[in-house]
């Protein structure tokens, strides 16, 4: 789905830079419009619009767009032109605003734990403590029950969005039914074979004699497994092929990534059972077997139980700082300065932290595609590099995985998991249009 300029959050270059930097920036936090009103106005800050209560000024901008561009920098992204990029950034700011309102007038609440827990955040990444935080902010002017409700203000967005956006999303049983026959056909009839096999070559253009004795030592090898010696340990003694090390097991393939000759001298074949003749190929003689057959289905699926870390960018976090704060926090599991549980309850901003970060078994679909690409891409007890999602930044652990086959309610739940995750960006974007469009939008003219 293309991007729009309502949902200026879901840009890489723009989402990376749209908070407020971390204690240089919390004296611009959003003033009452009618305080500012009384303020001397100043020609090298102006107010830019008037947002409900609220105000966007131009030094704010300023801010963000030095922000937008030293992100997209070290990105390597490229940016639009000046005009277009400062049009983007200040509505993305306005909507900012008018989110942050709607969030206080319509009741969401932040717990106190929460909220310490982020402020606390802040201290760690820029390396002071707690009072040195306070003293810090005292000295920019900035009064520290301001700065944590400037905090408060950023987590109460990230949930207004994910309530209201959520409740937008309808999903019709006839939309799950289509998406669930889409899979079925998907899936055809791709079977998957793990093969072991025990490989004498051929030289290419050898004579009869030597393709002759070749063939004996072929034979040879699979009148022994016949016998009942482990095709394992035959396969260490005489196959000639680059997965001899592993007992001749080539691994779990789909057919189409199969040799044809293969599939059709196995498929007949029961599971740990060995074809009864030689294949000869281009290769060599080959004695085979098949170690497991998968046949396919839409609805067997593999399903991960991981755990994360989850940092909330706000006015007080940059995006950049929580990527280098989990990146520390890696280093220290890795090296067992520290356990990934205890990292976890002390400083996850997830309803998994009390559980160590633990997110239970969970199916294709469950987790937003970023955080779920990478955790698919990870083994067994890995660890990954710092994951951005909406939500914020991850740090994800493998712990297990298992192949199930889901039974027809799970099917449908899939199903719906897949169509919710398609229809967010759309379901945004209408939500962030109608909010801006009940909104109080005044903009001003730059003094002359």
């Amino acid at each position: 789905m293309p991007m729009t300029d309502v949902n200026p959050l879901r840009r890489p270059w723009l989402q990376a830079a749209l908070v407020a930097t971390v204690l240089g920036a919390a004296a611009a936090a959003p003033a009452p419009a009618a305080a500012a009103a009384r303020a001397e106005p100043r020609t090298a800050d102006y107010i830019l619009a008037v947002v409900n209560n609220e105000l966007v000024t131009n030094g704010e901008l300023n801010q963000r767009l030095a922000r937008v561009r030293e992100s997209a920098a070290r990105g390597n992204q490229r940016l639009p032109p000046d005009d277009e990029l400062r049009r983007q950034v200040f509505d993305a700011l306005i909507d900012e605003r008018v989110q942050i309102t709607y969030a206080r007038e319509n009741g969401i609440r932040i717990d106190e734990a929460e909220l310490d827990r982020a402020v606390q955040n802040v201290a760690v990444q820029n390396q002071i403590t707690m009072p040195q935080l306070r003293e810090r902010l005292r000295t920019e002017g900035v009064d520290y029950q301001r700065f944590r409700n400037n905090v408060r203000d950023q987590l109460m967005v990230e949930r207004v969005r994910e309530r209201e956006v959520q409740q937008r999303i309808r999903i019709t049983d006839a939309e799950v039914d289509k998406l669930i026959d889409e899979q079925r056909a998907a899936a055809g009839s791709q079977t998957e074979y793990n093969i072991a096999q025990i490989l004498v070559t051929v030289p290419e253009g050898a004579p009869l004699a030597t393709e002759t004795e070749r063939r004996i030592r072929a034979e040879n090898a699979l009148a022994r497994v016949r016998a009942g010696e482990s095709f394992d340990a035959v396969a260490r003694e005489m196959s000639e092929d680059a997965n001899r090390a592993a007992g001749g097991v080539i691994g779990l393939r789909p057919a189409d990534r199969l040799p044809d000759v293969f599939v059709e001298r196995v498929k007949a074949l029961q599971a740990g059972q060995v074809a009864p003749a030689l294949l000869r190929t281009g290769a060599g003689f080959h004695v085979l077997k098949l170690v497991e057959r998968r046949e396919a289905s839409a609805f067997q699926i593999t399903q991960t139980r991981a755990r994360h870390i989850l940092l909330r960018p706000s006015a007080q976090l940059s995006q950049d700082a929580a990527m280098r704060r989990l990146e520390d926090f890696k280093r220290q599991i890795e090296s067992g300065r520290a356990s990934f549980e205890a990292l976890a309850r002390a400083n996850s901003e997830d309803g998994s932290a009390p559980a160590g970060g633990e997110l239970g078994w969970a199916s294709p679909g469950t987790f937003v595609p970023e955080f779920e690409e990478t955790m698919n891409a990870l083994p067994i007890g890995g660890l990954s590099a710092p994951v951005v999602s909406r939500f914020g930044v991850h740090l994800i652990q493998v712990l297990e995985r298992r192949n199930v086959e889901l039974d027809v309610r799970q099917q449908r739940e899939q199903a719906r998991n897949v169509l919710r995750e398609r229809k967010f960006e759309e379901a945004y974007t209408e939500w962030a249009t109608e909010l801006r469009g009940r909104a109080y939008v005044e903009m001003r003219e730059a003094p002359q």
